[in-house]
């Protein structure tokens, strides 16, 4: 059942069109994958060339879903921030996982972008844009084996300390920038990804560089570049269909543009790309929350005890409502959050963390509720909602700890009741 209520008049028509078409390709394609990918035992069957993986990408950049929020003048489907939920929401009911893959495989393209650096729209946004056969796959490359949360401080004074510092590091030399260091394991896309966002330390001596995490970079990355390797893909609990794993720099030269952000705007860079990606997950999690609700409504519609369907039952119907209740409040928060973020000049970080933080917990317990629902079926491989339980879980850790990045959404909660303005 969907249970999918517009409930602002406000919407325009033609994105219930867009919905309903990404409700079917998410119902037909992307959920029977990510199934059948779960069951797989070994991750590197997950990312085989004939694999449902590949075979969902191709079909999801044919439809144009890469390129989204890109305007229709340089070959997006140019949704505003209101579409682009709209649809990403649809994607991740249908599986939260692929999903999230297919969102992160633009990062490289929209670092690219931003620069204005028309050499790098034509090497690395253009051939983006224009493909097709999902033959360019992007990556976020932040964390490190001993750095994951470190990096989302931002704003705070944990991200100046000279202590810490990134792991992966950029040496320049001459017109060029040799790259060296480990992204950790948890590298979505990571394995399959044809390039990267690379956050990384610039290596300097001067005594007035940027301290700590502060004093990083992001550059854009091809993979396969002469240096590069990568490790085996991550056998993880849950979502399981986003293929994660490590790579590894020696010795790697770029040329010296292909640093799109330094030092000097690394900060405030990061601090916009965080609230993206936070927001971005809200989206995600709220759809999520809305297929474990919708698959433990149908059951209980179904499932008899005490000679009646169980949705008949008190608690369970109270049950169905905090759950209901939630779905609703994920889709609001979310909504408005990412509607604002994209549109005003002054980007909230902690309203983005807030729909993060409760969203995913929203969704995880949701999952949970719904599995209760199942009772006893809802601990078997042959329901899914044991496969929406364990990707929920993995949501409140992905992306920054909830409970990291809600000390990061405090401090610049503070720091604005302190006067300070917009941390």
């Amino acid at each position: 059942m969907d249970t999918y209520r517009e409930l602002c008049l406000g919407v325009p028509k033609e994105y219930e069109s867009i919905r309903a078409n990404a409700h079917r390709f998410a119902k037909e394609v992307m959920r029977p994958a990510a199934i059948e990918l779960d069951r797989m035992a070994d991750p590197k069957d997950v990312i085989a060339p004939d694999s449902p993986l590949r075979q969902v990408l191709k079909k999801a950049y044919g439809l144009g879903y890469h390129v989204a929020g890109l305007p229709v003048a340089i070959g997006g489907l140019g949704l505003d921030p209101l579409g682009s939920h709209i649809l990403h929401e649809e994607l991740a009911w249908g599986s939260v996982d692929l999903s999230i893959a297919i969102g992160v495989a633009g990062f490289p393209a929209m670092i690219a972008a931003t620069s204005g650096n028309p050499d790098l729209y034509e090497t690395f946004v253009k051939p983006y844009v224009e493909d097709r056969e999902a033959a360019i796959i992007g990556c976020w490359a932040i964390t490190e084996p001993n750095h994951g949360s470190d990096h989302l401080m931002v704003g705070t004074p944990e991200f100046h300390d000279p202590k810490v510092k990134g792991e992966v590091v950029a040496r320049a030399d001459g017109d060029s920038y040799v790259i060296k260091g480990q992204k950790a394991a948890w590298v979505s896309n990571g394995t399959i990804a044809t390039h990267a966002a690379l956050y990384l330390r610039i290596d300097s001596e001067s005594p007035h560089a940027a301290a700590g995490m502060s004093g990083g970079g992001i550059a854009v990355v091809p993979l396969n570049l002469p240096g590069v390797s990568k490790g085996k893909p991550l056998n993880k609990m849950g979502q399981r269909a986003l293929n994660q794993g490590e790579i590894f720099f020696e010795n790697v030269r770029i040329p010296r543009h292909y640093m799109v952000v330094n030092s000097d705007s690394y900060e405030q860079h990061t601090m916009a790309t965080l609230t993206m990606a936070n927001g971005g997950m809200s989206t995600a999690f709220t759809g999520l929350a809305r297929a474990a609700y919708e698959a433990a409504l149908d059951y209980s519609k179904e499932r008899i005890q005490g000679g009646r369907p169980i949705c008949e039952h008190q608690l369970v119907q109270k049950r169905l409502f905090e759950m209901f209740t939630k779905v609703e409040a994920c889709r609001a928060l979310s909504r408005a959050v990412t509607v604002y973020n994209s549109s005003s000049g002054m980007p909230s970080l902690q309203h983005a963390i807030a729909a993060k933080t409760f969203c995913t917990q929203a969704s995880f317990e949701v999952a949970s509720d719904a599995l209760q629902i199942f009772g006893g079926n809802g601990l078997s491989k042959e329901y899914p909602v044991e496969k929406l339980f364990r990707d929920a879980r993995a949501s409140l850790i992905e992306d920054g700890t909830n409970e990291v990045l809600s000390l990061a959404g405090a401090r610049h909660i503070l720091a604005e009741a302190d006067g300070h303005g917009h941390a």
